[in-house]
């Protein structure tokens, strides 16, 4: 039976509107460049302190000097917590939130065991609206305010999707899942039918409040090559949609692909044959590149959407970071969700550190490298950087105030250490669900945690 797990949203407009300026004193930690290329980016103070105004950052300093620019503003005194960009997920898939924890599988056999009966599942509009909310009750209570989401396969779920989003008001780009071939039947569409479906949730989502729409042909090996046409006109139509799908998770998979496509050079020339790769381009995985493909990936200038934790839970392997880095091809964080171990960005950058340290060419990520692919990479990513993803004067006031319960080990970790980057690793390292307790979008609280 479908009931409602989630509790009553609480979304609410707190910072001050018009000339009024609300100051946020706290530690504050933000990233405004890219850590790999400017390793002394990160901005860190104890006694921070943000401003806002009209939803925008109107400064982002010490608390004296802020302060002292805005002498008649309110001031909430958050001494004891941390405030940090809005967490920013490049890969997450909607309808999987209910099967997380189903351990054991590697990817195919997870897909045909575990996530596409759950998928089909959507096929029921009411059951698509419950998961909706505790889809998005899920990105909000652990930090996420911006995300790109595979919808369902189903254009009313993938609605139901999207109105989920904007009542919560999260910025949410997403988009109907298209597939044709070798799923379970009820999840695959016609290609003329997947486009009408997308063009009537593009006209109806695209721009709206604080969403966007994606076009996501689920991989390769479930697109034929008209459903990849659909996906390049769709495109060409609009060109500021972004494109996001999967690539080189795992061995079985990308031999998989070679056997449907054997004209094609590798699994990024069966993208690439239908113009599909460019710099609104977002791919998840990419565990088992190639150089050729990476070289081409920065070429292209598109993004990809490193899933550590889903990575090891299904076995696919190590992200090759290094390797992305030196080809200089962007990257960020996403949770993958049903295939990985939940939602949660902090916990991605924490399972990124780890698993780097294990790496063919390992590298010891810092808490600034892990706090930028939390934040700002996934703004770069999703060509949003000068909106959102750091604490830059004039952008949108996305932010996450973490502090401890009292007891937990955060807790007692930061009540023992002055020292910034220490407090930002302890914070990346334990933070979780628990430790949320305010998260706001252009200064909406969209989710308050423990009072």
């Amino acid at each position: 039976m479908t009931t409602a797990t989630v509790p009553r949203v609480r979304t609410k407009t707190i910072a001050m509107r018009g000339d009024s300026v609300e100051i946020l004193r706290a530690a504050v930690f933000h990233t405004p460049k890219n850590t790999f290329e400017y390793p002394e980016a990160l901005f860190a103070i104890t006694d921070g302190a943000v401003a806002i105004k009209s939803g925008r950052i109107a400064a982002c300093d010490d608390y004296i000097a802020v302060r002292a620019l805005f002498p008649d503003a309110v001031v909430r005194d958050l001494r004891g917590g941390c405030i940090l960009p809005g967490l920013i997920d490049t890969h997450v898939h909607f309808p999987q939130v209910r099967i997380t924890g189903s351990l054991g599988h590697s990817l195919l056999d997870w897909l045909d065991a575990v996530a596409l009966p759950e998928e089909a599942a959507m096929a029921d509009p009411d059951h698509a609206r419950v998961v909706a909310r505790e889809f998005t009750h899920g990105l909000a209570s652990h930090g996420t305010t911006t995300s790109l989401v595979f919808g369902a396969h189903f254009a009313d779920a993938t609605a139901a999707l999207f109105e989920a989003a904007k009542h919560r008001g999260l910025r949410v780009v997403a988009g109907l899942v298209l597939s044709d071939r070798l799923l379970r039947p009820e999840l695959h569409q016609t290609p003329d039918v997947a486009f009408r479906a997308c063009r009537n949730l593009i006209e109806n989502f695209h721009g709206r409040s604080r969403l966007q729409y994606a076009v996501i042909p689920r991989f390769a090996f479930s697109a034929s090559e008209p459903m990849l046409e659909v996906c390049q006109s769709l495109l060409r139509e609009e060109p500021s949609l972004i494109f996001t799908t999967h690539i080189n998770e795992n061995p079985d998979e990308i031999a998989q692909v070679a056997g449907l496509f054997p004209a094609a050079e590798d699994y990024l020339a069966v993208y690439e044959k239908y113009d599909l790769i460019g710099r609104h381009s977002v791919l998840a995985h990419n565990v088992h590149t190639t150089d050729s493909q990476l070289q081409r990936l920065s070429a292209h200038g598109a993004s990809i959407a490193h899933c550590p934790c889903s990575n090891g839970a299904l076995g696919s392997g190590i992200f090759p970071l290094t390797r992305h880095l030196d080809a200089g091809v962007r990257v960020a964080l996403g949770t993958d969700i049903g295939g990985g171990t939940g939602f949660g960005i902090l916990k991605e950058a924490l399972q990124a550190h780890l698993m780097q340290r294990l790496a063919a060419q390992p590298r010891v990520l810092s808490p600034a490298e892990m706090l930028y692919l939390a934040t700002r990479a996934g703004a770069e990513a999703l060509s949003m950087e000068t909106e959102i993803g750091d604490f830059t004067v004039g952008k949108a006031a996305d932010l996450i105030f973490v502090k401890p319960p009292a007891g937990s080990t955060l807790h007692t970790v930061l009540a023992h250490t002055e020292d910034p980057e220490r407090i930002l690793g302890a914070v990346l390292t334990l933070g979780d669900q628990d430790s949320i307790c305010e998260v706001r979008i252009e200064g909406d609280l969209i989710y308050e945690g423990r009072p």
